[in-house]
Formats: structure tokens, C-alpha cells, sequence
């Protein structure tokens, strides 16, 4: 017997690891393990743990390390677990990243030999919980100016970790309020005298007993938004002394004497070498994003397929909601975007499996894996954002209810378009990166960096760039071209025309401030919203690119492709009619077109969603199915 068309498409979407996903998928199908939604915050917190125990136990947690330290070798397969779990409860999904992926990942990626071999078997099964304790209250995304302190002592060979005031102190940290005995902080070192930047060092903060270390001040930040079956807490540190070999020292080393070493050179390559241990952590939150979408799609479409309303007067039933012009655009337009998303996704997974298995990996392969991935998260977190509340409205009352999961939904979700990166930093560094062909030089968040770079060395290259791209300009179809609109390549031309238009554009104008003897900070902030539509218009560009390729040789998914394709082109259409690139009847025909595939598609709309492979546990009310007459009427 050949697969039915669901799991067809469940094949293309799982992407490389799809016995990973599979057994995800089981473990969140068993008694016990369906989200808690409704639980008191310590008892949350409580289940929460014991399932973090339990999926260590079975050995799911350390896919990503080493296999002599009980991992298997396979970030990408790691990736694609965590993105997975993200269908069931999401404070198990946070709570498994601040372990596995912050704590164990910074162990992994920032330390050296003895720090493997010390932590990371622990790390994997749980027997030491940690966090990961980076942001301060007073400074989050600007990592650069953090104001820990870690101030080496030659006599006793030991760092000294304080926290100046409280606006110093570590905030939010997952883990920290309850169950973490270790953390790793991010701190200004200071050794000889001299301050070498932010560094991570790992420091006690509960013993075996779990009770505080003397110098250890910790603060339960209590009730959040969501995800209240994790334990964020505030850490302040008195002065703590820890052992010289504390330091993760991969990047730098600090000799017994004081004396400091870095095989990078540069300082602030040195930082942003460091930050990219984020990359993993951003692509795996983006995933994650990905399905929580999925997750409320679904829900809103079986409840599409069964709820009637209205319809022809004098009718024997009332009309289906999914028959309504409206609801099919109200859930098939971000269904479209999941799909082409989920396909992103898959590319990003591959990529990080590659880097991170890869020692040799070029510079310019990571730098384009970290580009991808800031830009990515921004979009995915954004779209699940924006797809849960259409997906609750598309309920009605049904989906305000708590039992919907929508609540849970929403809430938990929230948070993801700010950690692990605000979504317009993330944006901007995409862009930036875009902008100034990553020089290593400047290779920095810092605004004025940034102008200064693009004010400079980098505008003979951007120069260069928009003489090439003005050839573009006499191929792509323009206000009397009938080139198809339903074609990918007339689609991908298209987002390939206004993103490098946006480009070129956006260099000139920080060019033009400059010259004209404009502060850098402020020719910055005068563009900044243009130069956050360079880095989305790129991200745009490239989540196509994705869907036209998975879509080759498959009609339903090139459809999907296609009104995924124009619903973005219809949402920009003033940009594209300003600009000429579109008359205003072909910006007309784009709406039209969205609206006869979403026709086309509606038969399709069950099977669509069922490839996403959400398990019934993870479905709150929706798991009360319609008959297969009602769901897909003749």
C-alpha cells in the first residue's frame, strides 16, 4: 500500500532525522506526559522536573554531545528533538534548553577537555542541573556591557565573582530559583590589572543538598506570563571564590600567574566567537516556534472541519467555517508560511549539524549559519506569535477556553520573540551582517561600528554591488511584463528584486548621513526601520528558496509554495507599486490568485495539517474528531 498524501508530506517535513521526531512524538503520546496547563506553580515546576529526569534517564537529552559522554554525536538529531517537544508542554521544552542546550552547550562549546570530561556526563543525565547565566537587569542584549566582574587572584590562584549593585545582577535565569547547583556566568575578567572582556566561568551556587553557597544571594522571580514549570530567579554574587580551572577557557586562558592568552587576537572577534554558541540555542527556539504553530493550526482547522455557522437560507446544515473565503485566509495564509518555514528550518538543522560536527568548518560557513539563524528565529517567533492569536480567533469562544491550549499556547510562546535574542536585534545583525559582508574588524552589535563600517571600507564593495544589481533591474517582470505570477521563478525574482533593492538602498542612505557629517548613532536610528526590512526581505528570500526547492515534483506543495509566495507579495504590494514593479492590476491579480488557491487548497486542508504529526495529547479539545463526511464535505 503507497502513503497517503499526509504522510507523504510528514516524510518532506520531518526533515533529516525523522526517527528523532518519531520518538518524540511517542514519548509525548504517553499517559502522563500531555501538557500541564493548569497546574499550581510548584507542582509545575515539580512535573516539570520529573519529566527532565525521565527523558535524561532514557538517554534523549544528550543527543548533541559526545559519545564518550553519553551523547550521540548529532547536534542536528538534538536540534530536531527539542524543536519536536515543543508540540507538548513548552516550561519542559524551556527547561530541557537551559540544561541541555545553555548549561551543557556553553560546557561544550566554551570549555576545554577537563571540563568535558568533569561536567558533561552529569550535565546530560541530570545528576548536576545548572543555568546559564548571562543577562543582567540592567543590560540583556548588550552582552558586551555586562558588569559582573570575575577578577583573577594569582596568590590563591582563584577568580574572585562579584556582582557590583543590583542592576548587575543575573536576571531571569532558568534553573536558578529552585533546582540549579551550578551556573555559568558571563563576567567581565579582570586579570593584571586590566580588563579582557566578557568571559564564562562556571560557579557553585547550591551544594549537593541543594542548599545556597555561602556568597550566593538567590531571588525567585515568581509568576510569569507563562511557562510557570520553570524556576527563573535572580542570582547576585558576594565576592565568591572559585578555583582557577573554572574558567572555560577554549577561547582564552588565563596562566597561573595571571598571564592571559587568546589564540584570537582580536577582542571583539574573541566576543562574538563566543557568542556563537548562541547559534544552536537561536535555530533550536525558532524550531520550536515552528511547532507551537503547527500545534494551534491544527486545532483550528479540525475545529474549521467540524463547526458550522450560517450558510444558504432554507439549507438542511449551515455552512462549514472552511468554507468561508475569510477563514480559509485566515488559516491558510499562515499555514502556507509554517510549510515554508518548516522547510527553512530543516536547511538551518543540516547547517548546524555540519558546523558544529566540523572543527575545519570555513569562517564563512558559520558566519552565514549565524546570519541565517538570527534572521530565521525573528520570523518564526514572530509568525508563531501572530498565528496562535489568529488561531484562537478562528475558535471563537471555544479556543478562549483553557482546555483549548490556546492559553498555554500563547503565553508560553510569548516570551521566545526575546530570549535567546530580541527579535529586532537579531533583525538588525542579520542585516547588518548583509550589509557589511561580515568584516571581521567590526564584527560587533554596536550601532556605530556598524555605520562606521558601512561609512567606510565596506561601501566600495556595496558600490560595486549596485552596479551589478541595476543589470537585475532589465530582467525582472516589471509594470507591462505578463510573466506568470503562479511561477516560482517569476516569485523568487521578485523577493529577489525587492530585497536587494532594500539593500542598496539602505547603503546609500547610511552613506549619505555620513557624508554629510551626520553623528553615526544618529544616522543609524534614522534608518534603523529600513534596515530592518533589509535583513526580513533577505529572510523572506531565502524561506522561498526553501519551499521552492522541498516543493519540486510535488503539485500540492508547489501550490502551497505559490500561495505562500503571494501572500507576501500581496502584503507588499504598495511597496512593489511604488517602485514599479507592479501595475496596479497585477497587484490586483495577486489578491485575486490568494483567494482562488485558497479555493483550491481547502480540500487539501485536513491532510495538510495532519502531516504536521501533532500528537493527540498535545490537541486539548480538538482531539474530539468530526467524522471524515463532515470534515471534507463533497
Amino acid at each position: 500500500m503507497g502513503m497517503s498524501t499526509a504522510e507523504t508530506l510528514r516524510a518532506l517535513l520531518d526533515g533529516p532525522y525523522p526517527e528523532t521526531r518519531e520518538r518524540v512524538r511517542w514519548w509525548l503520546s504517553r499517559p502522563g506526559n500531555e501538557p500541564a496547563d493548569d497546574l499550581p506553580l510548584e507542582e509545575h515546576r515539580a512535573r516539570v522536573l520529573e519529566w527532565v529526569k525521565e527523558l535524561a534517564s532514557e538517554g534523549d537529552t544528550a543527543i548533541g554531545y559526545p559519545v564518550e559522554y553519553g551523547g550521540k554525536d548529532s547536534p542536528g538529531a538534538g536540534v530536531t528533538a527539542f524543536e519536536t517537544l515543543a508540540m507538548g508542554d513548552l516550561s519542559l521544552l524551556v527547561k530541557c534548553g537551559v540544561q541541555f542546550g545553555l548549561f551543557g552547550g556553553a560546557i561544550l562549546h566554551l570549555g576545554t577537555a577537563k571540563h568535558h570530561a568533569r561536567y558533561l556526563h552529569d550535565v546530560g543525565s541530570m545528576a548536576l542541573p545548572g543555568c546559564y547565566a548571562m543577562t543582567e537587569t540592567g543590560h540583556g542584549s548588550n552582552v558586551q556591557a555586562l558588569r559582573t566582574t570575575a577578577t583573577y587572584d594569582p596568590e590563591t590562584q582563584e577568580f574572585v565573582v562579584h556582582t557590583p549593585d543590583d542592576d548587575a545582577r543575573k536576571d531571569y535565569i532558568g534553573n536558578a530559583a529552585r533546582d540549579g547547583r551550578m551556573a555559568v556566568v558571563f563576567a567581565q575578567l579582570i586579570t593584571g590589572g586590566e580588563s579582557r572582556g566578557v568571559h564564562a566561568l562556571l560557579v557553585p551556587i547550591r551544594t549537593e543538598e541543594g542548599e545556597v553557597c555561602d556568597g550566593v544571594r538567590i531571588e525567585d522571580c515568581g509568576a510569569k506570563l507563562g511557562l510557570n514549570g520553570v524556576d527563573n530567579g535572580r542570582i547576585w554574587f558576594d565576592h565568591v571564590r572559585i578555583p582557577r580551572e573554572n574558567l572555560l577557557d577554549k577561547l582564552a586562558q588565563v596562566h597561573a600567574d595571571g598571564t592571559y592568552v587568546s589564540p584570537i587576537e582580536n577582542p571583539t572577534r574573541r566576543f562574538f566567537t563566543m557568542l556563537g554558541t548562541l547559534i544552536q540555542g537561536r535555530v533550536s527556539v525558532g524550531g520550536a516556534s515552528i511547532s507551537a504553530s503547527k500545534v494551534a493550526l491544527t486545532i483550528a482547522v479540525r475545529r474549521a472541519l467540524e463547526r458550522r455557522q450560517f450558510g444558504e437560507p432554507g439549507a438542511e446544515q449551515e455552512a462549514l467555517l472552511m468554507d468561508y473565503r475569510t477563514h480559509q485566509r485566515r488559516l491558510l495564509l499562515p499555514l502556507a508560511k509554517t510549510y515554508a518555514l518548516s522547510f527553512t528550518q530543516n536547511r538551518l538543522v543540516r547547517d548546524v549539524h555540519d558546523v558544529f560536527t566540523d572543527e575545519g568548518a570555513p569562517e564563512r560557513q558559520r558566519r552565514e549559519l549565524e546570519t541565517l539563524a538570527a534572521g530565521t528565529k525573528a520570523i518564526a517567533t514572530w509568525h508563531a506569535t501572530d498565528t496562535i492569536q489568529a488561531c484562537r480567533e478562528a475558535c471563537g469562544g471555544a479556543g478562549y477556553l483553557r482546555s483549548s491550549r490556546f492559553a498555554s499556547l500563547k503565553a508560553d510562546t510569548d516570551v521566545f520573540t526575546t530570549f535567546e535574542g530580541d527579535n529586532t536585534v537579531l533583525l538588525q545583525l542579520t542585516a547588518k551582517n548583509l550589509l557589511t559582508d561580515y568584516r571581521d574588524s567590526f564584527n560587533d552589535l554596536n550601532p556605530i561600528g556598524m555605520v562606521q563600517f558601512v561609512a567606510g571600507q565596506a561601501l566600495s564593495v556595496l558600490t560595486e554591488r549596485t552596479a551589478l544589481r541595476k543589470v537585475a533591474d532589465t530582467v525582472l517582470p516589471g509594470r507591462d511584463d505578463d510573466a506568470d505570477l503562479l511561477a516560482h521563478k517569476t516569485q523568487l525574482d521578485l523577493f529577489r528584486w525587492r530585497h536587494e533593492h532594500l539593500l542598496t538602498a539602505a547603503a546609500r542612505r547610511l552613506k549619505g548621513g555620513i557624508d554629510n557629517g551626520k553623528d553615526p548613532f544618529a544616522v543609524l536610528v534614522d534608518t534603523q526601520d529600513h534596515v530592518l526590512e533589509v535583513g526580513r526581505s533577505w529572510v523572506d528570500l531565502v524561506i522561498l528558496e526553501s519551499f521552492a526547492e522541498a516543493a519540486k515534483g510535488n503539485e500540492l506543495l508547489s501550490k502551497l509554495c505559490t500561495l505562500y509566495a503571494l501572500s507576501v507579495l500581496e502584503a507588499e504590494r504598495g511597496y512593489y507599486q511604488e517602485h514599479g514593479r507592479l501595475s496596479a492590476a497585477r497587484s490586483k491579480a495577486v489578491v485575486k490568485a490568494v483567494n482562488t488557491l485558497c479555493g483550491e487548497l481547502r480540500p487539501h486542508v485536513r491532510e495538510l495539517v495532519d502531516a504536521f504529526g501533532v500528537p493527540e495529547t498535545a490537541l486539548g479539545d480538538a482531539r474530539v474528531v468530526a467524522d471524515e463526511q463532515e470534515r471534507v464535505p463533497a
